[in-house]
């Protein structure tokens, strides 16, 4: 006689935004973003290498699109 079989359990992961990205200057995952939400400003810092930004932030937006942003206003030289 055979054995009953247990159905296989499929773990879902969810994947979660992150708080804390990659410096584009030091390389260190130190980068923090903080969204002002009556401003319509975040400011975004890094606590390796002191790397300081503003970014226009509309409302809505997350802190990814923060990140984005300032990473290409860095690689444009935009940002020191």
């Amino acid at each position: 006689m055979g054995r009953r079989r247990r159905k296989k359990v499929v773990k879902i992961i969810k994947r979660t935004l992150p708080k804390f990205f990659i410096c584009p200057r030091c390389g260190g995952r130190s980068i923090h973003v903080t969204i002002s939400p009556g401003e319509g400003n975040a400011s975004v810092r890094c606590s390796l290498c002191g790397l300081t930004g503003e970014v226009p932030a509309p409302p809505g937006s997350q802190p990814v699109d923060v990140y984005c942003k300032f990473s290409d206003m860095f690689y444009a030289r935009k940002i020191a």
